[in-house]
């Protein structure tokens, strides 16, 4: 076989039970909707609506910021803003004005403060840009039973808003035989395994996956790695320690922790090796692009075990019936407006209209921006928890034309 490196379009998993899996078995009853004041609508593009609304729940008055786009309009794109790189942060206003975004919203939660990469899997124009680390390697609070790092909201190469659940799909092959990988440009790999990262992750230090165990983020790196360089299907260098640094787009590097290093230890300098690697949809759904962020609303219904206590400023991304049109909501906290849990988020989601909705990254990280008329640069319309934007991995951007 000849050797080579290759990145696989995102695949699609055939999944029998896939009317099953549409229908989550831990959706709750159906809240009532919350009694919300908004704003007049404002045009910021065709197909694309901004408004402000305001209201009061258990815990105090509320105001949120609503985006409502028309993914039928033929004008309106959808896509994952983000630095060009997987471990690297921008300001979501700073990343929607370089893509040339008319609207966006602050995506998945990530690795503060370390490498900034996200912890769910990614998607930007149909490449698989990263995988979902290990649950108990996540930032952010509880999901709702059932699910995972995995999960987070796409959009399908016909243009419907979905929820998704994607997991690395790859594997290695030597001369000596094959395995499966575990991990792509993530920032944990799972004990005993095996990550690729390529020219996606950036310069970040690739220790860091190393680091942190399936139950605990915080306990300390593994004492048994290896890191392999392939370049254009040829192992160029072997290292104990991951290292950091860019990669060329004609390398690849694999990275072992735990027993995982034993499926690299027998190759050296000159041995060929094939890797091929993308990310599979376990529900059938050919996706554009796509982000982490836990599902809080599924057909129509508050999912069971949303929390309900912990208050914050929040950013929720959800779809109507049919996952045509996009509702894109920040709620503001921390002062006047008290926050929200992550039940009153879903109820939010449901009062605007959407019929599924996934948690993104909150407290300092939510941010809603959108160009206002006549400018050619967006401005932030949330009032941002810590007075200045933060800088965070990845958004959602809405592209169309200017008014």
């Amino acid at each position: 076989m000849k050797p080579l490196y290759r990145r696989l379009a995102v695949v699609v998993a055939t999944v029998a039970t896939l009317a099953a899996a549409a229908s989550p078995a831990h959706a709750g009853p159906a809240t009532d909707s919350l009694d919300l004041d908004f704003s007049s609508p404002e045009l910021v593009s065709p197909g694309v609506q901004y408004r402000s609304f305001t209201g009061d729940t258990e815990a105090g008055p509320i105001t949120g910021h609503l985006l409502r786009v028309d993914l039928w309009h033929p004008l309106v794109d959808v896509g994952l803003l983000y630095p060009g790189e997987v471990a690297a942060t921008r300001t979501v206003s700073t990343m929607a004005d370089q893509a040339g975004a008319v609207a966006a919203v602050n995506g998945d939660f990530f690795n503060i403060g370390q490498t900034g990469a996200p912890v769910g899997p990614a998607i930007a124009d149909g490449e698989a840009l990263k995988g979902a680390v290990p649950d108990r390697q996540r930032h952010g609070p509880d999901m709702p039973p059932g699910y995972g790092n995995e999960d987070g909201l796409g959009i399908t190469t016909d243009g419907r808003a979905v929820l998704t659940d994607l997991r690395v799909d790859g594997k290695v092959i030597t001369e000596e035989g094959g395995f499966a990988l575990d991990a792509l440009n993530q920032y944990a790999i799972t004990v005993g395994g095996v990550g690729v990262f390529d020219s996606n992750w950036g310069s970040a230090t690739r220790l860091r996956a190393t680091c942190g165990t399936d139950d605990n983020r915080n306990a300390p790196c593994s004492d048994r790695t290896l890191e392999v360089t392939v370049t254009d299907g040829v192992v160029t260098d072997v290292t104990e320690t991951p290292g950091s640094g860019p990669i060329p787009e004609d390398t690849v590097v694999l990275v072992a922790r735990d027993a995982g290093v034993d499926e690299l230890a027998g190759l050296a300098e000159g041995d060929p090796v094939t890797v091929e690697y993308g990310l599979a949809e376990e529900h059938g759904h050919r996706l554009d692009t796509a982000l982490g962020g836990f599902p809080i609303v599924a057909d129509g219904r508050v999912l069971t075990g949303v929390d309900e206590v912990a208050m914050a400023p929040r950013t929720s991304v959800g779809a109507g019936w049919g996952g045509r049109v996009l509702y894109l909501v920040a709620i503001d906290g921390r002062g006047a407006s008290v926050g929200a849990s992550l039940a009153t988020t879903a109820d939010i989601m449901l009062a605007v209209g959407a019929r599924i909705a996934v948690n993104m990254d909150g407290g300092g990280s939510t941010t809603l921006v959108a160009r206002e008329w006549g400018e050619d640069e967006v401005s932030v319309r949330n009032t941002v928890s810590g007075g200045s934007e933060r800088s965070v991995p990845n958004g959602l951007g809405i592209f169309g034309p200017a008014w």
